[in-house]
């Protein structure tokens, strides 16, 4: 007959010693993910409301339906608003809806619009096409950039 033989004492601190080595790496990692997981739903706010921005201005016409002129100065009040460039230098603390309301839970969100003069394209003059710079900084402080283009036709 075999006799059976234990751990011993020394073989018992090893191996404790390299599951919490194991253990600490495991969970420094699960904590580094987990402080992270909110980043992506944050981006993906971040797109829809720079294409809800973008889809609004992208929509009104060209010239100012009023006057005919392309640019003049825009209305205060962004219910008014009623051509692409009355959205120049729009700075909005809080997603807001067309009418300027404010949409509930997106209060943190900041949204800058830029329009300017666009190069040439497709054939389009200079003169005639219009760039619009939607910029959306989340909570977070990353800020995300759309452009559109807007032609007069």
């Amino acid at each position: 007959m075999k006799r059976q033989r234990g751990m011993t004492l020394v073989e018992l601190i090893i191996s404790i010693v390299i599951i919490g080595i194991a253990a600490s790496a495991l969970f420094s990692a699960m904590a580094s993910i987990t402080a992270r997981s909110a980043d992506p739903m944050l981006r993906q706010q971040a797109l829809a409301i720079a294409e809800a921005y973008l889809e609004e201005i992208l929509t009104q016409p060209y010239l100012d339906p009023s006057t005919g002129n392309e640019c003049p100065s825009a209305p205060g009040n962004r219910a008014l608003f009623d051509n692409v460039c009355d959205y120049n230098g729009l700075n909005d603390n809080g997603a807001r809806d067309s009418s300027g309301n404010a949409l509930a839970g997106l209060s943190n969100y900041r949204i800058q619009v830029a329009v300017a003069n666009g190069a040439a394209w497709n054939g389009v003059p200079a003169g005639a096409v219009l760039s619009v710079d939607v910029t959306v900084t989340d909570p977070q402080g990353q800020a995300l950039l759309l452009r559109g283009y807007r032609t007069r036709y």
